[in-house]
């Protein structure tokens, strides 16, 4: 499929004799996409009932006209003040019992039915409206779920859902579902907390100390399970009018609520893509290399979340190995607003994120925003215009990826050597107990394909849900701590080399500590018999290279030692024919050596610091992330360099 660019663009914000000049442009540039809309409510729908689409009207017909294809955003993620004074308790509720108030966006609880209705409404009037506008070539539901920490709400909607949620989750005769098979599960003999009735129970915040674990794990698969039904009101409601495919924009390190679920009702899976606001905001990164990269971002970030969202893209109907469709919904072209520090990019990065996710399978990569806003929230935003219509440092960018575009060979994504499962519901288990500060399953599984790469391996990531894993050479499913019986089958039966832990399989589904002890793995004797969590200046060094960090397993039984710490206790041991357990969180040094000792047929090589390669069906590529240049393959790159050649 050929590659292509977009923008997005709010005509809401200009005067309308400028949209014409604007697409002009646009056209010029040589983008093809336009995204609009998501942000309009209060222009489509002043007050109730009372729509205003003649001005919506001529925008498309405007970018239409020029050539371009538009993304028509539901605008459900800011809905206007009539909607909220008509609604005043949709408000999300914050865990300290604060209401999240009107004032900026994303200010709805996804548990309110009455918000939910207003959704309905609005975007059944979109769909019929624009189904058959031949300017309209793709959808975007809403606009970044859980972006601000807007997904877990405890509002007295939430609670009323929560409870029949539970219901279902738990079912008896009739309606009222099994009390006491909650109790049970849930081990609420513990404490005195036994229910007599699902009414009783509250939402999981405000109390004295930390509440039940399984209480607050089945909270946010809860929530999780309302964004998913929230989006699919949506989704039923434009494919009932529209043949269209329908995105949603997703964010980096986002993981309260699952990406695979939502994913499922959609054709595209894309995501908003800003390098160097994530950097300090998300990439966890430490503060040498946040100045070491301020304004590159972090090598493996973006690329990270490019496979994830390529495997996500696949959810609805074809195979998680080979891909699903995917873009950036929002490529960040300049300094932005909202991070602690806000630099520029240096010189060519623009370019080199373009064609990292063209790389990873992007069908599209779309620049926020067009022009840089004079007024309110986001004037701080750089775009590829300034304010005065004048390019911007990244337009210059653009178009020398467009040139680059029309003489280049199309990329094709190929099936990876590697695989790693990621597993939402994994990661809100390690939030709800990390046992040790900052621990997150986010990280843990970051780490591990920071390693991957540095040994310049491509990735495939994959959902929790898959069984065949046909064509990897290893497969990693670190830290997945409800691991079902069927993916352990899968995993102990394929013909990858296989690397576990730490805590997989360390509790069932209700979050109870297994008898016999985890991992209980196939066929094995490997019992881990304690944990313990690592103070940040108390590494464990291992034989070899690297340590031991964060998080460390005692074990007993097992397979052959793979790695041991100095003094000799087996920190990765062999549970399988091709099942290696990791019982121990460890450093880059650690995991590439033990990926070299499990897998030493994948084609390794180490790459220069900064340097990241990417493998396609027909090419190789390398990205340069350091500020200065590098020689790798023969050639000098210079600092936000990309090299491009034929694979072998």
């Amino acid at each position: 499929m050929k590659r292509t660019l977009g923008v997005c663009y709010y005509p809401e914000h200009w005067p309308e004799a400028q949209w014409a000049e604007d697409a002009a442009r646009m056209a010029a540039l040589g983008l093809t996409w336009v995204r609009i809309g998501e942000f309009a409510w209060k222009r489509m729908e002043p007050c109730e009932g009372a729509y205003e689409w003649d001005w919506l009207d001529r925008a498309i017909e405007t970018l239409g006209a020029a050539g371009l294809r538009v993304v028509l955003g539901t605008p459900t993620a800011t809905p206007p003040a009539w909607v909220v004074q008509k609604h005043p308790d949709m408000l999300a509720v914050d865990a300290e019992g604060r209401t999240r108030g009107y004032g900026s966006r994303r200010h709805y609880c996804f548990s309110h039915p009455g918000f939910i209705g207003e959704c309905r409404r609005i975007v059944t009037a979109m769909a019929k409206r624009y189904s058959d506008n031949p300017h309209v070539a793709a959808w975007q539901t809403d606009n970044e779920y859980g972006c601000h920490d807007t997904t877990l709400s405890y509002s007295k909607a939430a609670r009323s859902a929560f409870r029949d949620w539970l219901r279902g989750q738990f079912p008896g005769q009739g309606n009222d579902g099994d009390i006491d098979a909650l109790n049970t599960a849930w081990g609420n003999v513990f404490w005195s907390m036994d229910y007599d009735d699902f009414d009783q129970i509250g939402l999981p915040n405000l109390t004295v100390t930390e509440p039940n674990p399984a209480h607050v794990l089945a909270f946010r698969r809860f929530t999780s399970d309302q964004v998913v039904a929230f989006n699919r009101v949506q989704t039923d409601i434009i494919r009932a009018h529209s043949q269209a495919p329908i995105a949603h924009n997703y964010m980096g390190r986002i993981t309260d609520f699952d990406h695979f679920k939502v994913g499922a009702d959609l054709d595209i899976a894309s995501w908003d893509s800003y390098p160097l606001g994530f950097l300090e905001d998300r990439a966890g990164a430490n503060a040498a290399h946040q100045r070491a990269y301020a304004q590159q971002g972090d090598p493996d970030f973006q690329a990270f979340h490019h496979d994830l969202y390529r495997a996500v893209g696949a959810a609805r109907g074809s195979h998680p190995k080979g891909g699903g469709r995917w873009w950036v919904m929002e490529q960040q072209p300049g300094p932005v607003n909202w991070a602690p520090h806000n630099p520029s990019p240096l010189d060519g990065m623009v370019r080199l994120w373009t064609w990292e996710a063209f790389a990873h399978g992007a069908e599209a990569v779309c620049y926020f925003r067009w022009r840089q806003a004079p007024f309110a929230q986001e004037q701080m935003h750089a775009g590829l215009l300034r304010p005065d219509s004048v390019a911007a440092e990244a337009f210059a960018e653009a178009e020398t990826v467009m040139a680059e575009l029309a003489e280049a060979p199309d990329v094709t994504v190929a099936q990876a050597p590697v695989a790693i499962v990621f597993d939402y519901d994994a990661d809100a288990a390690w939030a709800v107990q990390p046992h040790g500060a900052g621990l997150s399953y986010f990280a843990l599984v970051f780490d591990w394909y920071r390693s991957l790469r540095k040994l310049g391996l491509s990735v495939d990531i994959l959902p929790a849900t898959c069984r065949d894993f046909d064509g990897y050479q290893l497969v990693l499913a670190p830290g997945m701590m409800h691991m079902p019986d069927a993916l352990k089958a899968a995993l102990a039966e394929t013909t990858a080399q296989v690397i576990l832990g730490p805590r997989t399989a360390a509790r069932d589904a209700h979050f109870n500590i297994p008898i016999p002890l985890p991992p209980a793995w196939p066929g094995s004797d490997l019992t881990v018999s304690r944990v313990q969590s690592l103070r940040p200046d108390m590494p464990v060094p291992l034989e070899g290279a690297g340590a031991v960090h964060s998080y460390f397993e005692q074990i007993e039984g097992g397979g052959a030692v793979v790695l041991a710490t100095q003094e000799g206790t087996a920190v990765a041991v062999r549970c399988g024919s091709n099942v290696t357990y990791m019982a121990g969180w460890g450093d880059d040094a650690a995991h590439m050596q033990l990926i070299r000792s499990v897998a030493p047929a994948l084609p390794m090589e180490e790459m220069p610091e900064g340097v990241r390669c990417r493998e396609t069906r027909g090419e190789t590529f390398w990205f340069n992330y350091a500020a200065h240049g590098v020689d790798v393959a023969g050639t000098h790159l210079p600092a936000a360099g990309v090299l491009r050649r034929p694979r072998a």
